[in-house]
């Protein structure tokens, strides 16, 4: 049995070929939906980069492994105290590790761990492998790595490998000789002369006016990202980085699949297709940022193509990123371990059994403290800290009408949000039952100042609002934050 899992950073579904996007982006990752399970409905329980992979590795929620945000506490994973033995059942019972109970030998191409000072990701690996540039790397610079382990001992049988590219990730950094392959090609029609001057009009960080988060100053080294955007040709050359970083990036995973099939190996070889989290490209006025607990951040793609199960199928249920543990787990014979939050897709994948869940609680803490609440065409946000967005504590979206998320309907549909907010008591109130030792992670991120992402010099950014026609929202911000301003 081979496995090859591709993780690409950032990487939202309605960009790629096979979720329907307008521009031929992932003509490689296209043919492999074609061979197998394609899952329409995918989300990361906890967002951003640090927390998904928290929970895809450990199979529990945030709230209970601890790790929820990008700094303090609550981003190194819950110890396991009294209870931990010789070795932390967490890091035995890991997604890595059921690859090595399975009998494969187990290999990691990735600087994750490095870039958040997360070694547990490390945890049931045989071999691993960092090019060492803390996640700005260009997978130009990671493919060599693959191609040769795969020259050295990929025709032996029983191995998985993970290759991590970061290349869609902020700031896009695409070689500057792959060329502009999106110049005359016509941008999402969504966001027409009149919401991108709205959005000009944005308060918080990674808006249109400064996509390097507080600033518009990227350090000169990113030329397919511009600091702002004051012109629609601006907004144009913007939008076509981001996605030449995911053309790039597939280019690269055919020259594995390229391989693979020089091996004569790609038939037999299972490869899952995945992403960590998705991105704003406009969505609650947010540009180039992974920053909240909604539909553009927290929904991710999931492609399987498995031996000997299903074909060209898409599954449109509801399913977390932490689902897939237990899932291959029960694929590879593996023991499922008690602890786990997720739950097991595999009769999709064998005969196309629909076996979503009702619902989803999705969570955010390093840019602001969100949770929100995804059922039926519904997406319902609650805010504790806003990360100086100016967001209003309950937002409602209807997905189906509305996937950018530009009307806010929490104001005339009441009895939605009381839903919707039962359905995250809920969760809450299961979450701590399973251990009421446990705090709520989320309210240590509180305790210790609000999110990592938000601890900055706020001062300086009410002048940079008042410099760029934003003074209103300025005072606004003073007045709700004004004990951080001082």
């Amino acid at each position: 049995m081979r496995v090859l899992f591709i993780d690409i950073d950032t990487l939202r579904p309605d960009h790629m070929g096979c979720y329907g996007y307008h521009r031929n982006t992932t003509p490689n990752i296209d043919k492999i939906a074609e061979a197998g399970t394609r899952f329409t409905n995918y989300y990361t329980s906890d967002a951003p980069c640090l927390p998904s992979r928290a929970a895809l590795i450990s199979g529990m929620f945030g709230f209970r492994n601890g790790v929820v945000g990008h700094g303090g506490t609550a981003a190194d994973r819950r110890l396991t105290g009294e209870a931990r033995g010789f070795t932390d059942n967490v890091d035995d019972g890991c997604f890595h590790n059921i690859f090595r109970k399975a009998g494969l030998h187990t290999v990691s191409i990735s600087s994750f761990p490095e870039r958040h000072s997360a070694w547990w990701f490390n945890a049931g690996l045989n071999e691993t492998y960092n090019v060492g540039k803390f996640g700005l790397e260009s997978g130009e610079e990671v493919i060599p790595v693959a191609i040769d382990w795969l020259n050295r001992k990929g025709a032996e049988d029983d191995w998985y490998l993970h290759v991590h590219l970061w290349d869609p990730h902020t700031p896009y950094r695409a070689p500057e000789n792959f060329g502009d392959p999106f110049k005359d090609e016509p941008i999402v029609d969504w966001i027409t002369d009149d919401v991108f001057k709205h959005h000009q009009k944005h308060v918080g960080p990674h808006s249109i006016m400064e996509t390097g988060m507080y600033s518009d100053d990227l350090g000169g080294d990113f030329p397919r990202q511009p600091g702002m955007c004051q012109t629609k040709e601006e907004l144009a050359q913007f939008l076509n980085g981001y996605d030449t970083g995911i053309l790039y990036s597939d280019f690269l995973i055919g020259q594995i699949i390229d391989k693979l099939k020089k091996m004569n190996i790609y038939e037999n070889t299972a490869i899952i297709i995945t992403s960590d989290h998705g991105e704003n490209m406009g969505e609650l006025g947010i540009y180039a940022e992974h920053g909240t607990a909604d539909h553009a951040t927290c929904h991710i793609p999931m492609i399987i193509k498995w031996p000997g199960m299903q074909k060209n199928a898409v599954d449109d249920g509801l399913h977390y990123n932490l689902d897939l543990l237990p899932t291959l787990a029960n694929i590879m014979n593996v023991k499922k371990e008690e602890y786990w939050d997720g739950e097991s897709f595999s009769e999709s994948l064998r005969i196309g059994e629909n076996q979503g869940r009702p619902h989803l609680i999705i969570s955010q803490n390093a840019h602001v403290c969100q949770r929100s609440a995804r059922f039926d065409d519904w997406l319902y946000i609650r805010t504790y800290h806003d990360g100086y967005h100016l967001f209003e504590k309950e937002m409602l979206f209807n997905l189906k009408d509305d996937p950018y998320e530009q009307k806010n309907r929490s104001s005339e549909k009441a009895e939605v949000c009381e839903k919707a907010a039962k359905i995250i008591l809920d969760w809450q109130d299961d979450q701590m039952m399973k251990d009421p030792t446990n705090r709520d992670p989320m309210w240590t991120v509180m305790s210790e100042g609000g999110p990592e992402h938000s601890k900055t010099n706020l001062n300086a950014y009410l002048l940079r609002l008042e410099a760029t026609g934003r003074s209103e929202g300025a005072q606004i911000l003073r007045n709700r934050y004004n004990h951080r301003s001082k």
